[in-house]
């Protein structure tokens, strides 16, 4: 019998890497997350494939980009046969256990129209073993525990809802009606840990994954006010929103789709001040620590059980959030701010690396080939993702990518959204792909628009210099690499599959 290998895969919503790693971690009480990043290995360049929520979990438990999933907006379909990490860990022999959500719109041609999975995007991706729901929009387990627990709340949106101190009215910042033991953090971290022990003798995959911080920003207390405002560095933007507008016709929308009313509940005048982008900014920060605190629980029961050495232990954001840079919030853009997430794995053996930082481009479509590979389960040829194994070992190979590449549909089929109205575009050209270098980063359109391009050493994402004569070249020579990208990882599912007379033969898209 071989060593022990459990996978423990933990994915934070909505968490920007700058607050792991960055200008903002330098304000952050994230302790449990620094003590891992010590004995682990950080990846620093790493992002999001395509945003938001269902679309970016896709991607990073298919492996695959969304251009060929195309489950590309939060209620498309996944294809029912898309294997993915669960499906693939099966064959392993692992059960794939589920302790939160992957935001998967179930395949209506498998289901009945009846189903009551076709009626929300937030259902398990096929192959998971739910074994704890905790859902943005359901949260049954939750809610009950709360009112087992003797809460009065009369709609599920009021949890959202700051609560004043009995004689003035409500702040953006006031604590959440629950407190902090029972909030869903804390609900989710408990149910895993009194799930987890009996397993201590078996082989075990776990997808643990955490809400916080995606909006509602609402903190039980003490995390709603444990940051001052005052004391936080001010959103990265141009001077008004009309000066980010001007850089590109994309903006107007991007910049009027979600405000700092959009963050909370309750407050629907709520005005973009420094004040409360501020304010909002601190509670985000709140909820990190939150967050942190109950990963150090985990973590020291992995060590307390004797499991830590035989767990592969991944940390990872399912994309970013624009906090009120370029006077933006969400991740319905281009900046880094809504791909750039954190990546930290800890190798069971890799002592030798623990406390390294990999410097390579790599993307979440990287993380489900990691994780099969070190299980030694084979990787389908549909995933576009490698292995990070070489990395974690200080050994790049000698075709790794050099650049990330990131996709973005800005469309609604029901309903067209702002982008499409202010653009003039449809469910088909409304969308875009973003390709990165060391010092470029490109944005082309579907559509028949400008494309974007920042320069890193001269302005960066505050410019887009994409019809500056001098930048020509580099702008023909970012376009050509894209459509290479593009070219170079279409949809493999069948493309090396030969039928034979001896019947069908694979060969392996990434030979070693």
């Amino acid at each position: 019998m071989g060593p022990r290998k459990n996978v423990l895969f933990i994915v934070i919503d909505q968490l920007r890497a700058d607050c792991v790693f960055g200008d903002l971690a330098r304000h952050m009480e994230i302790p449990n997350l620094r003590a891992l990043m010590a004995d682990a290995v950080t990846f620093d360049r790493h992002f999001s494939v395509v945003n938001p929520c269902g679309p970016s979990r896709a991607s990073l438990l298919t492996g695959q980009y969304a251009m060929n999933h195309r489950s590309v907006r939060n209620g498309t379909p996944l294809r029912h046969d898309t294997p993915n990490v669960a499906t693939e860990m099966r064959k392993a022999g692992y059960v794939p256990m589920l302790f939160g959500y992957t935001d998967t719109a179930q395949d209506p041609r498998v289901r009945h129209e009846n189903d009551p999975a076709l009626r929300s995007y937030e259902y398990p991706m096929n192959g998971f073993h739910e074994v704890v729901e905790m859902r943005f929009e359901m949260s049954f387990p939750w809610r009950s525990h709360l009112i087992n627990r003797g809460y009065d709340f009369d709609t599920y949106a009021d949890v959202y809802k700051p609560v004043a101190p009995e004689g003035r009215s409500r702040r953006i910042n006031d604590p959440a009606f629950y407190r902090a033991e029972d909030s869903d953090t804390a609900f989710l971290t408990d149910r895993f840990l009194e799930v987890m022990p009996a397993y201590r003798d078996a082989n075990w995959f776990a997808h643990l994954t955490y809400i916080r911080p995606h909006p509602p920003l609402v903190a039980p207390a003490p995390f709603n006010d444990m940051y001052d405002p005052a004391s936080l560095p001010l959103p990265r933007r141009l001077d008004t929103p009309e000066d980010e507008i001007a850089n590109h016709p994309f903006f107007g929308p991007t910049i009027a789709a979600k405000t700092p009313a959009d963050n909370v509940v309750g407050f629907p005048e709520l005005a973009a001040t420094d004040d409360t982008i501020q304010a909002l900014r601190a509670i985000y920060m709140g909820l990190i620590t939150e967050v942190d605190q109950h990963i150090g629980r985990v973590v020291q029961f992995l060590k307390d059980s004797g499991q830590y050495d035989d767990t592969l232990l991944i940390v990872t954001a399912d994309h970013g959030e624009m906090l009120g840079d370029h006077h933006s919030w969400s991740k319905f853009t281009v900046h880094d701010a809504a791909f750039h997430t954190p990546l930290i794995i800890r190798q069971p053996g890799n002592v030798a690396r623990a406390g390294t930082v990999v410097n390579q481009p790599v993307e979440t479509i990287d993380i489900t080939p990691t994780i099969l590979d070190w299980v030694g389960q084979g990787v389908p040829n549909s995933m576009d993702g490698r292995s990070l194994l070489p990395l974690l070992q200080g050994e790049t190979p000698q075709d790794w990518r050099i650049q990330s590449f990131s996709e973005l549909d800005f469309s609604e089929p029901q309903a067209p959204t702002l982008w499409e109205q202010a653009l003039r575009t449809g469910p088909s050209d409304s969308s875009l792909s973003i390709l990165r270098d060391g010092r470029f980063t490109l944005v082309e359109f579907a559509a028949d628009l400008p494309p974007i391009l920042y320069d890193f050493e001269a302005g960066g994402d505050s410019v887009n210099v994409a019809d500056r004569p001098e930048y020509q070249a580099d702008l023909a020579r970012m376009s050509r690499l894209m459509l290479r990208h593009r070219m170079k990882n279409m949809d493999h599912t069948l493309a090396l599959v030969s039928i034979t007379p001896d019947g069908p033969r694979e060969a392996l898209r990434n030979r070693q």
